[in-house]
């Protein structure tokens, strides 16, 4: 389900590595793991059993080498009694027991069939060590000594903040004291892990969801773990889908994370896809950069221009026409003409695909009690945002004619969406009109030049944002206050900054010569036009020039310099 690489990631904590020989294999019966959010116990039995056919390939080594020669009835060290679990669920704590009885009993049969003897086993007589309960509110060291334990281990709950019951929300508040806000779920098992650590060699890892190695939640959720624990990430495996095996597909994205509080001196293992890579450091974004932690910004971190969230219209829709209701419209209410603006948000902009709105800014009042279908329209706002739970949204009831904000560049601007497909290479951006009216999910950035175009929609730009940005399932989640206003802008020559300009212009003219094209149909890699694509290769080429950067670094380099330029600048 995972793939070689995920599971050699997961395990490389909680299994031997050295070549099997029975005498080191012994060692193991010592070795105590935990999973605090067991479940079925589907992490506890997949381990019992790694471990055990480890054990019986040593058994197997030293019985071909003649080396077998101590009581048959004591050759297995291997206890299900060294796996421990917490779940709060009763039928499921049922399970995990049942099901490391049967793992017991088929390693056993597998043991029997090397030594071609039978061993004296009765699985119900067996013991196992899961818990009910609350992992966030019970104390672990009441399920197992730190002093015994060295690993803990799993999957804790994936339920991100917005979908967390109140029940929930006060788990996260006690596990992290009040710390983080707004964090996901799974979080809480992190900040329990890492305190349990203390003054201890236990070695944790999770499988987890990506969102906490992304966006805004890496500092809210990390910083605290490296500032009051002491945490360092030893492994990661970078973001993976992780399919449901259920008849109905489901899917999450996830990443994997080792992490201790006991030093470590060793190289980190990066793992991503199907590749390992030693590394010196892994943050908290799972790069190979220094340990930084990036917040919100209300402005730039470089002197480059702002950029801002479009319109927000807050009207249930009765502000916004499609080109259909435009027409239909203008049929009974010609005058009504003088009030309709183009409108895009985000999908309308990377579609091409037209809307309109009812801009009212300075409007007439005798003009607009000529036009009854307007009039009704802004009736329907009133309505809507009187009966809105926010205060604030009703207070704007006092101005239905008008959008709830209002964000418009007097100016051609550069239109970024807020959000885009993560199969697309370069997130679309382009220079629109003024009298196109951006909606809140578009960015703008008004006096925008070539060379701030040309930067932005570089494979340097885009290596940042895919690291630093939110995400939507998948789909990347740009924002201004995170990916932009943190953004290490270069500082190139006359020369490079010449030549960025006329890159990004090369890009420009070459979508110019499909104007029935969307955006979506430009950007898709399976039908992105070559010229296009060498355009927007060249542009790459001279921006990472300008920074300095050779052509022949990764993606996961060229962010750790970015990362190493933010620290510089904030420091």
């Amino acid at each position: 389900m995972w793939g070689r690489s995920r599971r050699n990631a997961y395990f490389s904590s909680i299994s031997a590595t050295s070549a099997p020989t029975y005498t080191e294999t012994s060692c193991i019966k010592d070795s105590v793991r935990i999973d605090p959010a067991c479940g079925s116990g589907n992490f506890l039995t997949e381990t019992y059993i790694s471990l055990r056919r480890l054990e019986n390939e040593a058994i197997a080594l030293c019985q071909q080498g003649g080396q077998i020669a101590f009581d048959t009835s004591d050759i297995i060290k291997v206890s299900i009694g060294q796996f421990y679990g917490i779940e709060i669920n009763d039928f499921a704590v049922t399970v995990a027991k049942t099901a490391l009885w049967i793992a017991e009993s088929q390693m056993l049969s597998e043991t029997e069939q090397i030594l071609h003897t039978d061993l004296n086993f009765l699985p119900l007589k067996s013991y196992t060590n899961i818990i009910e309960g609350n992992s966030l509110r019970i104390d672990w060291e009441t399920v197992v000594p730190r002093e015994r334990l060295n690993y803990i281990m799993g999957n804790p709950p994936f339920v991100g903040y917005a979908y967390q019951s109140k029940e929930q929300k006060n788990d996260l508040a006690k596990a992290t004291k009040n710390s983080a806000k707004n964090i996901d779920y799974v979080a809480g098992w992190y900040y329990k892990a890492a305190g349990f650590m203390q003054d201890t060699t236990i070695r944790t890892a999770f499988v987890s969801t990506n969102s906490i190695t992304q966006g805004e939640q890496v500092a809210v959720v990390w910083q605290p773990l490296y500032d009051r624990f002491g945490i360092h990430i030893d492994f990661a495996h970078r973001t993976f889908r992780w399919d449901s095996e259920a008849s109905l597909k489901a899917h999450v994205h996830c990443v994997i994370v080792g992490f201790s509080v006991a030093p470590n001196k060793e190289e980190r293992l990066l793992f991503d896809e199907d590749t390992v890579k030693k590394v010196k450091n892994i943050n908290g974004y799972l790069v190979d950069a220094p340990d930084i932690f990036i917040q919100k910004r209300t402005s730039p971190i470089c002197d480059v221009p702002p950029i801002v969230r479009g319109s927000q219209p807050t009207d249930n829709g009765f502000l916004i026409l499609t080109k259909e209701e435009k027409d239909e419209l203008l049929k009974s209410e010609p005058q009504a003409e003088v009030f309709i603006r183009p409108f895009m948000m985000g999908k309308d902009f990377i579609n091409r695909k037209p809307r309109y709105c009812l801009w009212m800014v300075g409007a007439n009042p005798s003009a607009l009690k000529k036009c009854p279908q307007v009039l009704k329209r802004i009736e329907g706002v009133r309505e809507y945002r009187l009966n809105s739970p926010k205060e604030a949204t009703r207070k704007k009831a006092e101005t239905p004619m008008l959008f709830d904000e209002i964000r418009i560049s007097p100016t051609e601007y550069i239109a970024i969406p807020k959000v885009s497909s993560e199969n697309r290479r370069y997130i679309p951006m382009e220079y629109l009109q003024p009298e196109i009216i951006a909606g809140d999910k578009l960015f703008f950035m008004q006096n925008a030049t070539l060379y701030h175009f040309g930067i932005l929609t570089s494979n340097v730009h885009m290596a940042w944002m895919r690291v630093t940005c939110g995400r939507l399932e998948m789909r990347y989640s740009y924002s201004n206050t995170i990916v932009y206003n943190n953004f290490p802008w270069c500082n190139p020559t006359p020369e490079q900054k010449a030549r960025i300009e006329q890159t990004a212009k090369a890009i420009l003219d070459a979508r110019a010569k499909y104007p029935d094209c969307s955006l979506a149909d430009l950007y898709d890699e399976l039908t992105m036009p070559p010229d296009l694509r060498k355009a927007h290769q060249e542009n790459d080429r001279a921006v990472m020039t300008a920074y300095g950067f050779t052509t022949k670094i990764t993606e996961s380099e060229c962010v750790a310099m970015l990362m190493r330029m933010y620290r510089e600048m904030t420091e």
